[in-house]
């Protein structure tokens, strides 16, 4: 049996503290199915410590009065850190939730450090203070911290959704309390380790890991001042209405359902292999800004179908690893049924299964689906409208643009998307009427340097770039004296 990695303390304040209670958190591999990592659960008694200890590091301490560019020096070396650990990084939250390493080196452990990249130029380039003239005479405008922040973040992409709250924050000045998913917790004590060497000061960070209960009462805290929260729609709706109670401010990250779309002109050599990967390579399909909806021009019906069911089927599936693997497990056996429960709704609406649809014969431990890949679907099924989180597409046609743009359009969602063409003036045209809070013309990416967030039941907010760090700040207007007229 595999040695456990074992916390018996929690990180708050910026010191390992015992817990108040003696509930645990195993950590069990998607793979083996056995234990890996034992944690302790916070409770209640921890999070009043937690948010304690921010609140004096907010409201007395010296971060949020330290020089900008001396909270940069601190967020470089955490930043620096990540680099240097990121082989480790990527290992351990394959071995928690079983995304294949190959995707964990470039999205779990170097996209965080790119995103601090961008957070600290952010930073660099937008000023404490500016003077403005207003209409009524001269104005300085202050950007002043929000104050404490509960960060809540998702057990997909724990460490890109940690960083994406976590270096705005600190950068800004605010103390953050940081509750990260009880399916992957080793990683946020992993991340506080580094933190706690870059010399952050006491009572700027607190590590926590806990159930939904403790997210609740966490954004329900009188002491909080805003929470970041990345999960889905339900959970986000509770995170804000507990918000609510005490006017705190939120910014929500939230699911997607979106769609690529492939126009008359598209080059499927080029565009289905991004498809392919912006699907059930993402995370073996455990993203919300998968592109879970192709949509295809009825002429080119056919062609498509067969291609991205041949491209599917050539998909490895297995150890994840093995830098080979494509595609691993779901992230618990819960979600697993979840996702075939998804499939099984898929067959009874009438979509054609053409490929997947299943678990892989040859993997008898361990919570995997098979690559699915669905046709004749029509939008209005709920495979096309509900976010499954597997790797799970839907082949949706389409007779013309403006058809295609309805279809793309028609969600309750507004994440992602990308649009194919040979045209790129053409495919730029259409981007532009999609409601979606980015969008890929003959590609797909999420830059950390440009807002990064959703329209419609995707979220409220956006996170990277400039506009991320305006969401961990108030905006005070100091009126200058007016200067005498000259007689």
């Amino acid at each position: 049996m595999a040695e456990i990695t074992q916390y018996d303390r929690l990180f708050i304040g910026g010191r390992w503290a015992a817990p108040a209670g003696t509930d645990v958190i195993d950590v069990v591999s998607p793979v083996t199915q056995q234990v890996v990592g034992r944690v302790p659960h916070a409770g209640p008694q921890d999070v009043d410590r937690a948010v304690a200890a921010a609140r004096d590091a907010f409201d007395h301490g010296p971060w949020p009065r330290t020089a900008v560019a001396e909270r940069a020096e601190v967020v470089t070396r955490i930043k620096d850190a990540l680099l240097a650990r990121h082989r480790e990084m990527a290992e351990l939250i394959t071995l928690q939730n079983g995304s294949p390493l190959a995707f964990s080196l470039r999205g779990q452990a170097l996209a965080p450090v790119g995103i601090f990249t961008a957070a600290l130029a952010a930073a660099a380039r937008v000023p404490l203070e500016e003077e403005r003239q207003g209409l009524t005479g001269p104005v300085l405008v202050r950007r002043h911290p929000v104050g404490v922040v509960a960060a809540i973040t998702p057990w997909n992409v724990p460490q890109f959704t940690i960083a994406g709250k976590l270096a705005p924050a600190l950068l800004a000045g605010c103390t953050v309390v940081l509750k990260p998913s009880p399916e992957t917790p080793l990683d946020a004590f992993l991340l506080a380790e580094i933190c706690e060497e870059a010399g952050l000061p006491e009572g700027v960070l607190s590590v926590l890991p806990a159930d939904r209960e403790a997210s609740a009462y966490l954004a329900a805290h009188p002491g909080v001042d805003k929470v970041a929260f990345t999960g889905s729609v339900d959970a986000g709706r509770a995170v804000m209405a507990a918000a609510a109670r005490n006017l705190t401010r939120v910014s929500l990250e939230l699911g997607g359902k979106s769609a690529a779309v492939l126009l008359d002109d598209a080059d499927l050599a080029a565009a289905l292999p991004v498809i392919v990967g912006a699907t059930c390579g993402a995370n073996s399909g455990q993203a919300c800004v998968a592109l879970t909806r192709v949509l295809v021009p009825a002429s080119r019906y056919d062609e498509v179908a067969a291609a991205l069911t041949a491209a599917f089927e050539a998909l490895k599936v297995g150890d994840p690893a093995d830098p080979a693997t494509v595609v691993g497990p779901m992230v618990t056996r819960t979600h697993r049924e979840r996702v075939l429960d998804h499939i099984r709704i898929g067959r009874e609406e009438g979509a054609e299964l053409l490929t997947g649809g299943g678990t892989p014969a040859d993997r008898e431990t361990g919570w995997y689906v098979e690559p699915t890949l669905f046709g004749e679907v029509t939008n209005d099924m709920r495979i096309a409208r509900e976010e499954i989180f597997g790797p799970v597409v839907c082949l949706i046609r389409y007779e013309d643009e403006e058809e295609a743009l309805r279809l793309a359009n028609d969600s309750e969602y507004g994440l992602s998307g990308a649009v194919f063409t040979a045209d790129e003036e053409r495919g730029l045209r259409f981007a532009r009427r999609i409601r979606t809070g980015t969008c890929s013309v003959n590609g797909f990416r999420i830059d950390p340097a440009a807002p990064f967030g959703g329209f419609k039941n995707s979220g409220i907010g956006r996170e990277f770039g400039p506009e991320g760090l305006a969401g961990y700040v108030e905006y005070q207007t100091v009126h200058l004296p007016v200067p005498p007229r000259q007689s």
